[in-house]
């Protein structure tokens, strides 16, 4: 049950999309539904992975955007905290009660420097990234001004492109002054691969993550020998955790879109070659839409349109059924194909999306369903802090 927010004064199709107790076909639409049940399983099958390889699970909170479902991480899954990309996600994160929050990226303007010095105010340990030596004086100015400590990881680009340094001098150089630096603690290395998160196949993202390893180790090493040693180690996503959990150099996950699944993601194959949303995790989010038109025998026009999801990563799967294929979209609209004519208006579909991450971000609430019926709602309690 959502503990942070009070209903009373909300009305159902104006301020949420529904109400506790009510029966799942009731939802208005377009909006995001969770199964819990498939949810939990999600949740809890990763903790339990985790535990079992000796790896922290730090979730990452920028899929979902959500206190409560970090909480239901911490709780169900045994996460030790949430990373996430923004100074301002960070703050939603710790003032929601989450007590170990990673900034999984370089924060360098002085006003959110300051607002990330001022966030172990909040009762939350404060961790983000650098990748320029020149960032670790504003850092340090800002931590002793107000009388917090920032912990750093120095960030290594071991493939993705992004951010991140590249050798490992840079690494010891910048650790080095971290380590100098007051107000500031050395706290390790993120070395996430994102480039290859979504390849297909499970022997080319192994090949890739066997690069991430071998740089990652060197720097560890070159660490230990001037004396520093890293608490965290990590990255680590969805369509790799294996690898870095088995790799004896990493000691931190932050797989994110594990707990809900996407289209996208759902296409990646395991070591068997079966699709991982077939096996080893559930669809558990939806865009719930309605058919509102009909006009055309061989399409049905639903709600749910650019407005309601991202689409970058190809269109929405509808769920559990082949009969019918979601085939465009335009802002308000969507067309699916109905070939036969088996849909009638105001029929519900749900949509797998194509990338739970920006699709979440477009919406204020999740709502919660078990057993055909609504059992919690919340909020999307980072949507729009992209700052």
């Amino acid at each position: 049950m959502n503990t942070h927010v009070k209903f009373d004064d909300y009305e159902v199709g104006y301020d949420i999309p529904a109400a506790i107790g009510m029966d799942e076909a009731q939802i208005q639409t377009p909006c995001l539904v969770l199964d819990l049940d498939a949810l939990e399983r999600n949740i809890k099958k990763m903790g339990d992975w985790a535990k079992a390889h000796g790896m922290r699970h730090r979730v990452h909170g920028k899929m979902h955007k959500s206190v409560d479902v970090a909480l239901l991480q911490e709780r169900l899954g045994g996460a030790c905290g949430v990373c996430c990309q923004k100074v301002s996600e960070a703050e939603v994160f710790a003032r929601g009660g989450i007590k170990d929050v990673l900034v999984s990226n370089q924060v360098r303007q002085p006003e959110k420097i300051d607002r990330l010095a001022r966030l172990p105010k909040q009762g939350a340990r404060a961790i983000c990234c650098v990748d320029d030596i020149e960032n670790v004086a504003d850092l340090s100015e800002a931590a002793v001004r107000h009388g917090t400590e920032i912990e750093c990881l120095v960030e290594i680009d071991c493939g993705a492109g992004r951010c991140g340094v590249t050798t490992t001098p840079d690494v010891v150089a910048i650790a080095k002054a971290i380590d100098a630096a007051e107000g500031l603690k050395f706290a390790g290395l993120q070395a996430y691969q994102g480039a290859m998160q979504h390849m297909d196949s499970y022997a080319d993202r192994k090949a890739k993550i066997d690069l991430a390893v071998a740089m990652v180790k060197d720097a560890v090493d070159a660490l230990k020998a001037q004396g520093l040693d890293c608490d965290i180690v990590g990255g680590g996503g969805t369509g790799s955790y294996y690898f870095e959990g088995n790799s004896g150099v990493y000691n931190e996950l932050q797989c994110g879109s594990y707990a809900f699944m996407d289209a996208d993601y759902g296409r990646i194959l395991d070591e068997s070659g079966q699709r991982i949303d077939q096996g080893e995790w559930e669809n558990a989010l939806f865009i719930l839409t309605s058919v509102m038109s009909h006009a055309k025998a061989d399409k049905a026009i639903v709600d749910a349109g650019l407005k309601a999801q991202s689409v970058d990563s190809g269109l929405p799967v509808i769920f559990g059924r082949t009969d019918v294929e979601y085939v465009k979209c335009s802002d308000e609209h969507g067309v699916v194909a109905d070939p036969d004519g088996v849909l009638k208006v105001n029929d519900k579909l749900k949509l797998v999306p194509g990338h739970c991450d920006p699709t979440c971000n477009v919406h204020d609430w999740y709502v919660g369903v078990r057993n055909g019926k609504v059992e919690t709602l919340w909020p999307v309690s980072a949507r729009g802090k992209a700052f």
